[in-house]
C-alpha cells in the first residue's frame, strides 16, 4: 500500500483522483496550494506526488526539485491542462516520473502511479545490496540522486552508456565509476580523447596496425579497442569523432570485431562502451555531422549530468570535500571558510562547473597559504565582480511602467493600460534573464510559441 499526495488547485480534480487512488487501496491526501503541498511532503512520507503545473502560488515545474528534496524522495507525476512543448523536457530533466495532459482517462492517470509504486517497491527490496564506489563524486541534490540511480543501473549491465552535460560536470568521473562498479573493474579502463585524434591516424590508434602497414609503422601496434578487451572503452567527446571513422566504428560496436590496418584477419574485442559529449548530438545528426545510427547505438542508457548552477545546494558539500582533499595533499594545517566566501561560491554561476570550482579553490588556497581562514579577497577578481554585479538592483525599466494619473488628466482605457503593463513586464523579463528564451519560459510560465508571439507583437525581439 502506498501513500499518495495530490497537489492541484482544482478541488474537483483532487477529489476525483483521490477516490480513484483509494479504490486501488492506497492512502491519499491533497493540497490546493504549492506551499501546503510542500509542507505536507516535509511532514509526512509520500511515495508518489501528483503535481499540477499552474498553481495560484507558483509553478509546479519550478517547485519539483523542492519536492524531490523531501525526506521520502517521492516520485513526481506532473498533471497539467496547458499545452507547453518545453514542459515535458523540463519535468523529466528534473526527475519527474511522468508528464500527463489533462483531461485524461482514469486508466491514463493511474497506470503511471501503479508503475511508480512497483518501481519503489523493487528499489526498496534491493536497497543495501549495492554499495557503489563513487570515485570522488560528490552531491546529494535530487538531480544527482537521479544520476546515481542510473549509474547503478549501468554498473549492473553491459549496455552502452552515453554521458551528456556541459564541460566540467564530471562525465569522466561517472565513466570511471561505471567501470569500477561493474564486473569489468579488474580489467583496463581505456580513455579515447576524440578531440585530439589526428584524422590521418585515428584508425591506426583505434584499430591498431601491422608492421609496414603505412610509412612510419616500424612495428606491430595494438589499437585502443584491443587494449579495452574485457574492460571499458571510454570515448570522451564522441561528437568530435571524425565522420569518416564513424561508419567503421559502428560496425565494431555491432560485431565487436575489427581488422587492424595492414592485417589479413579480424580480431575480436569484448569491450564495454561508455561515451561522453558536451555537444547536442541530435542537432549534429540533423546537420549531417554525426551518424544517426551511431547515436542510436551509443545511447542505450543516457545519463545527463546537471550543471553546477542547477545544483547550488551541493556547492558547500563540494567545497568541504575538496578543501579536505587539499589539506591531505598539502600536508599543512586546516583552513577555515568565512561565511562571506561560502555565500559568493554559492551565488556564482560556475560556467566551468565543478572543474572551475576546483581550480578556484586551488587558487584561493594558494593565495591564503599562510592564513588560517579563506575570505572573498582570496578569490579571483572576475568571480567577485560577477557576484557584485548580480547583487546590484537593476531598474525595472528606463521608463516607469506606470505613472499615477493626476485628477483632471485623461485616464487610459483598461485595454491600453493592460497592453502597457504587458509590454513593460516582457521587457523587464527579457532583461532579467539576459534574453534567454528558455529561462524566460520557465520564469513566466508561458509556452515558447506564446512568448515568441508576444515578444514579436511588442517589438522586443
Amino acid at each position: 500500500m502506498g501513500n499518495i499526495l495530490i497537489i492541484d488547485d482544482d478541488q474537483l480534480i483532487c477529489e476525483t483522483l483521490a477516490d480513484a487512488v483509494k479504490g486501488l487501496g492506497h492512502d491519499v491526501s491533497f493540497a490546493l496550494t504549492l506551499e501546503t503541498g510542500i509542507k505536507k511532503a516535509w511532514e509526512q512520507e509520500y511515495d508518489v506526488v501528483f503535481l499540477d503545473v499552474r498553481m495560484p502560488d507558483g509553478n509546479g515545474l519550478l517547485a519539483l526539485p523542492r519536492l524531490r528534496e523531501t525526506p521520502s524522495f517521492p516520485e513526481i507525476i506532473i498533471i497539467t491542462g496547458y499545452d507547453d512543448l518545453n514542459g515535458p523536457e523540463l519535468a523529466i530533466k528534473n526527475g519527474a516520473w511522468d508528464y500527463i495532459q489533462k483531461p485524461s482517462s482514469k486508466k491514463e492517470m493511474l497506470l503511471p502511479l501503479i508503475r511508480a509504486l512497483q518501481y519503489r517497491q523493487e528499489k526498496k527490496s534491493k536497497k543495501g545490496l549495492i554499495a557503489l564506489n563513487m570515485n570522488g563524486i560528490v552531491g546529494s541534490c535530487p538531480q544527482m540522486k537521479t544520476c546515481y540511480d542510473l549509474l547503478a543501473q549501468a554498473a549492473q549491465s553491459d549496455v552502452n552508456v552515453l554521458l551528456t552535460g556541459e564541460t566540467g560536470t564530471g562525465k569522466e568521473l561517472f565513466a570511471r565509476a561505471i567501470h569500477q562498479n561493474s564486473s569489468r573493474s579488474s580489467h583496463n579502463f581505456v580513455v579515447v580523447d576524440c578531440t585530439v585524434l589526428p584524422e590521418t591516424l585515428v584508425e591506426s590508434m583505434l584499430f591498431g596496425h601491422e608492421k609496414g602497414a603505412f610509412t612510419g609503422a616500424a612495428k606491430h601496434q595494438d589499437g585502443l579497442i584491443k587494449q579495452a578487451h574485457k574492460g571499458t572503452l571510454f570515448l570522451d567527446e564522441v561528437g568530435e569523432l571524425p565522420r569518416t571513422v564513424q561508419k567503421s566504428f559502428l560496425r565494431v560496436l555491432h560485431e565487436r570485431r575489427f581488422r587492424p590496418l595492414g592485417s589479413k584477419r579480424e580480431i575480436a574485442s569484448d569491450f564495454r562502451l561508455v561515451a561522453a559529449t558536451h555537444r547536442n548530438l541530435e542537432q549534429m545528426v540533423s546537420q549531417g555531422q554525426f551518424r544517426e545510427d551511431l547515436l542510436f547505438r551509443l545511447r542505450s542508457l543516457t545519463i545527463d549530468l546537471p550543471p553546477l548552477r542547477e545544483r547550488r545546494g551541493d556547492i558547500k558539500e563540494l567545497v568541504m570535500h575538496f578543501m579536505a582533499k587539499f589539506w591531505g595533499e598539502q600536508g599543512v594545517g586546516t583552513k577555515g571558510l568565512s561565511p562571506e566566501i561560502l555565500e559568493i561560491l554559492t551565488v556564482y554561476d560556475w560556467p566551468g562547473n565543478v572543474r572551475e570550482l576546483v581550480n578556484t579553490l586551488e587558487r584561493a588556497w594558494a593565495a591564503a597559504y599562510h592564513e588560517p581562514v579563506l575570505i572573498p579577497q582570496h578569490l579571483p577578481p572576475h568571480i567577485r565582480i560577477q557576484v557584485a554585479q548580480s547583487a546590484v538592483k537593476k531598474p525595472l525599466s528606463v521608463k516607469e511602467p506606470f505613472t499615477p494619473y493626476v485628477f483632471g488628466e485623461k485616464i487610459p482605457s483598461l485595454r491600453d493600460f493592460q497592453e502597457e503593463m504587458k509590454a513593460s513586464y516582457l521587457k523587464n523579463l527579457m532583461t532579467a534573464v539576459g534574453k534567454d528564451l528558455h529561462q524566460a519560459c520557465r520564469v513566466s510560465g508561458m509556452s515558447r510559441s506564446s512568448l515568441y508571439a508576444h515578444l514579436k507583437k511588442y517589438k522586443l525581439l
